[in-house]
């Protein structure tokens, strides 16, 4: 099987089971909504944001529209970018390792940009696909869509530590989705493999 070949599979499969996953939530759940997977330690957790991974936010509107058009340049260097260590022969987990950054990338990028013109809001209700009245917003005015929480660690933060002591402490705390998954294994993989392909390039 090819390099592209791979890189083509990893793309399709994850975004798959993203938006798979997204849409099941999105038209099941209401936001806020929990289901305990297994225990208190993994939990569908249904939650929208209008920013950035593990639900950063940015800037309002205007911001919104800034995230949503630098994603797009960016999935566009990224591609581009694959088919450069394709034809430069770079190892195989590279590519597969920023096939997996496309991949979430471009994931979030179908939320952001279509989200909000497919489905209704999923305040008090469970939201329809292409409802009558039309979509909560409007083109790249969507909201990402995030439901993996793993609260593993629970508990309060001592008398001694500063400015929390008392407060709740929650490890894993962010609630983040498939394509979130993908960008930081991706993220990982090239930790491991960017080192062996510049030094063969340098040599």
């Amino acid at each position: 099987m090819s390099k592209t070949t791979k890189s083509i599979l990893v793309i399709l499969i994850v975004l798959l089971i993203d938006q798979t996953f997204k849409i099941w939530v999105k038209t099941h759940m209401v936001i806020g909504q929990e289901i305990h997977v297994a225990g208190n330690w993994f939990v569908i957790h249904f939650i929208e944001n209008n920013g950035m991974a593990f639900g950063l936010e940015f800037a309002g509107k205007v911001g919104k529209i800034i995230l949503s058009l630098f994603r797009i340049i960016a999935v566009v260097a990224i591609g581009w970018y694959i088919a450069y260590l394709i034809r430069e022969d770079a190892p195989t987990g590279l590519v597969i390792a920023v096939s997996f950054i496309f991949a979430g990338a471009t994931g979030n990028i179908i939320d952001s940009a279509f989200y909000g013109m497919i489905f209704n809001d999923s305040y008090f209700q469970v939201a329809r696909l292409f409802p009558k009245g039309g979509g909560y917003s409007s083109f790249l005015h969507g909201k990402v869509v995030d439901m993996l929480y793993f609260p593993v660690l629970k508990g309060y933060y001592p008398d001694w530590f500063p400015l929390r002591r008392h407060q709740e402490f929650i490890f894993f705390r962010p609630v983040f989705n498939i394509a979130d998954s993908s960008i930081t294994v991706g993220v990982s993989l090239i930790l491991l493999f960017y080192r062996k392909f510049f030094i063969r390039k340098e040599g």
